[in-house]
């Protein structure tokens, strides 16, 4: 028993300190004001965009010295709408950079009603986008990071003087308790067709209402959670600033920021302005009055529709929309002996005013209620009977693009719509991500590198335009990238949405990268992702693929993913555009070729360097002649054979002897001229530095590089030891092909982040497919 006792006091300990409820009194709340003012002066929209930036840190720029930068940055957004979601939302970049555009110009601009529609094809995310959004905003609301506070009336009978001082008259007392059953908030009731109490609940509520009168207090909690600020008069509120806090940064900004404006311009709610003339009559002091305000924690709690409401399109509208307490508006009427000075009613808008009002998709009845918020949203008042009720509230809503109708013709509230698309996800990336989160990230081991990208690069290819003027203009001819793009440039596209400027860019198209150029290829993304292949045919698609392809002794590769789409699914083909199977294979094939040979190179540097010197010092002298390199001591024979050589290795095999004569010759000047007479002599430049002696070095490296494979594709044993490597039969190979072998698996695994099952199969793959030969003219 003591064991149980404990637990439960420990549990009532903490969740007591979770859910603080006990009432602050107005002048302490001015104290934590003081103290905090940055977090308890806040509106929705400030709380919203704080609630943003809570989860989502500052965006990442992988170029942070580009002088074209158009701060299209990388956001990560897992916090927000991953971690610790049922089903988790991956905004790609195009989507994050967008949707936090909004929110700074949001928290920037004159904060006025607006309702944000996100808008998007079916089957792009757009509810659990919403419901993720909203969730987060709810656990955000209740920290307290991110808490606000809103109004309490606590109405003293003993400052008040209520009738419960003279209640030895039992004949007042009837004459008053059949007044407050006739009162305004009664005769609502009735209105609204409810059901009239029976006798037992008659007699219920005379009992509570007895006892009632024994309370020193009765507290009316604001139904439009109105922030306590508000009940101080306009007109004295920049006085009470000027005086409580410094001349600090926070003050000037309170001051000037068009994001504080709703502290001097906006109004209590009408029940709150009205007690306050009310009791400001009776007890002619403001400070009396100060003095039975209290705040409270603002709770929000979705599935009470408290601060957040959510309304489908089949749930039907409330046949009550004026609600009211008649309790409490007894208790009201009786502690200020005034049936009409008070009026406890209001709408369905007060629980969700300084919180989030949403709508899941317009149509049926959530038609009905956005043309209901037309008038709201354009004033912010919302008329309930006599009464004007203050709404400031966050307006979402979903549409798919068939519903546009529903609001076609209300240009008077076209200025109040803001549109937010979410469309298809165009970042491979974040494709990708989807993937390993429905299946398990566990499915990257089952493909070789890059070929799950390229999945997700063929997916994302039925969702682009056919042409991108903007590409066009900026590239010219696609056929000069044939190596890695394809004619329309998706590939290239891909990249850049993601983030990334391709290396294999020439130089030219870099330097007219401008940051006009990429905000017309970014622009381009608002009219794509309407199309396509949808999120949930993604995830479809990719699960036929997997399930057939995936297996335990041989990994996936471009040939298996390229039969997918042009025999297994050959009805696939028809959403991708025509030839880009082909170019993004032509991509893979000439990238995992280089990675092949740039694992198997091998060659001596100091070999390669000595070379080069020799060669920049022999130019310069006749054939036949014999001299000693001053750069590297060694004695040369200067012949054509030599310089051949050489030139072998800087030019390739296949070059004519006049293209050699005329290199040597140019080289010969240029070392005449400026690397021996201005590097050299004149600046004290070592040679190895200069500038003509790192193009050749380029030059010759690429070289030995591009011809590397050359030996080993005509030698057997080599491919069969490739198979071998990491079984017994590998001893039983030269000792040569072993170390090459395990050189290239060694360096693959290093460089390119290969398995060695997936090391083995890709090379294999370029052996088998003869790519060498396929770009060995390019």
């Amino acid at each position: 028993m003591n064991k149980i006792r404990k637990a439960l006091d420990n549990l009532n300990r903490t969740m007591s300190d979770t859910h603080p409820n006990e009432l602050i009194p107005f002048e302490d709340f001015l104290k934590i004001m003081n103290e905090k003012p940055h977090q308890v002066i806040r509106n929705i929209f400030q709380v919203f965009y704080d609630m943003i930036r809570y989860y989502i840190e500052e965006g990442v720029d992988e170029y942070p010295g580009d002088p074209e930068s158009i701060h299209y940055v990388y956001y990560d957004c897992n916090r927000l709408f991953v971690e610790d979601a049922d089903h988790p939302f991956f905004a790609d970049r195009l989507f994050a950079n967008r949707f936090i555009n909004h929110i700074e110009a949001l928290r920037r601009g004159a904060q006025q009603n607006k309702i944000y529609i996100f808008d998007g094809p079916p089957g792009c995310g757009k509810s659990t986008f919403l419901n993720n959004l909203l969730k987060k905003y709810e656990t955000y609301a209740n920290t307290p990071e991110g808490m606000r506070y809103e109004t309490v009336w606590r109405l003293s009978r003993k400052a008040l003087g209520s009738y419960h001082n003279h209640n030895n008259n039992p004949m007042l007392d009837n004459l008053y308790r059949i007044l407050s059953v006739t009162s305004p908030a009664k005769e609502t009731l009735d209105v609204n067709n409810e059901e009239r109490p029976n006798e037992q609940e008659e007699a219920y509520e005379e009992d509570l209402y007895a006892h009632d009168l024994q309370e020193d207090y009765i507290d009316v909690p604001c139904p439009s959670h109105e922030h306590p600020l508000l009940i101080i008069p306009k007109r004295y509120r920049r006085q009470l600033f000027d005086d409580l806090f410094e001349n600090d940064e926070f003050k000037w900004r309170l001051f000037t920021d068009k994001a504080y404006e709703w502290v001097f311009r906006d109004k209590p709610c009408t029940i709150c302005s009205s007690l306050y003339q009310a009791l400001l009559g009776k007890l002619q002091s403001p400070e009396e009055v100060f003095k039975m305000v209290y705040v409270r924690p603002y709770h929000f709690n979705r599935r009470l529709g408290q601060g957040i409401s959510v309304f489908n399109p089949g749930d039907k509208p409330m046949r009550q929309s004026t609600m009211t307490n008649p309790m409490l508006q007894r208790r009201i009427n009786e502690i200020l002996r005034d049936s009409n000075q008070v009026n406890y009613i209001f709408s369905r808008y007060a629980k969700t005013n300084n919180g989030i009002y949403a709508l899941m998709d317009i149509k049926s009845h959530n038609v009905e209620r956005l043309m209901e918020l037309h008038n709201i949203i354009s004033e912010g008042i919302h008329k309930v009977e006599d009464i004007e009720e203050n709404v400031n509230s966050l307006f979402f809503a979903l549409m798919n693009p068939e519903d546009k109708k529903n609001i076609h013709g209300l240009q008077s509230f076209s200025d109040r719509i803001e549109y937010i698309q979410i469309l298809y996800v165009l970042d491979l990336n974040t494709e990708v991500e989807i993937y390993k989160n429905i299946f398990g990230k566990q499915i990257v081991d089952s493909f070789l590198p890059r070929v799950l990208h390229n999945f997700a690069r063929v997916i994302i290819s039925s969702r682009l335009n056919q042409k991108s003027e903007a590409l066009l203009e900026w590239i010219g001819d696609p056929s000069k990238y044939r190596l890695y793009c394809d004619p329309n440039l998706h590939l290239l596209k891909m990249e850049i949405y993601t983030g990334y400027i391709p290396k294999w860019l020439s130089d030219e198209d870099r330097k007219s990268f401008t940051a006009k150029v990429r905000r017309k290829i970014l622009a381009e993304s608002e009219t794509e992702g309407k199309k396509g292949f949808s999120g949930r045919d993604s995830i479809k698609i990719f699960n036929e693929f997997y399930s057939s392809s995936a297996r335990t002794d041989k990994l996936i590769n471009m040939s298996t993913l390229c039969n997918y789409f042009t025999k297994i699914r050959a009805d696939l083909s028809e959403s991708i555009p025509p030839g880009f199977l082909e170019s993004l294979l032509r991509m893979y094939d000439y990238t995992v070729l280089h990675e092949v040979k740039e694992s198997l190179y091998n060659y001596n540097e100091a070999q390669i360097s000595r070379d080069i010197q020799n060669y920049l010092f022999a130019v310069n002298f006749e054939l036949g002649v014999k001299e000693t390199c001053p750069y590297t001591g060694e004695h040369l024979e200067i012949t054509d054979e030599f310089l051949w050589g050489i030139e072998n290795r800087l030019l390739g095999g296949n070059v004519s002897d006049a293209r050699r004569k005329e290199f040597r010759s140019e080289t010969q000047k240029i070392y005449a001229a400026k690397t021996l007479t201005q590097e050299i002599l004149l600046e004290g430049t070592p040679i190895v530095d200069t500038q003509l002696y790192q193009d050749l070095y380029e030059r010759y490296v690429y070289t030995l590089k591009e011809k590397v494979l050359d030996p080993f594709l005509k030698n057997e044993n080599f491919r069969q030891a490739i198979k071998d490597y990491g079984k017994d039969a590998f001893k039983t190979y030269d000792k040569r092909i072993r170390e090459d072998v395990t050189f290239l698996m060694n360096n693959l695994s290093k460089k390119s982040r290969y398995t060695e099952q997936g090391a083995k199969e890709v090379c294999m793959y370029v052996i088998d497919n003869n790519l060498a030969s396929k770009f060995s003219n390019p």
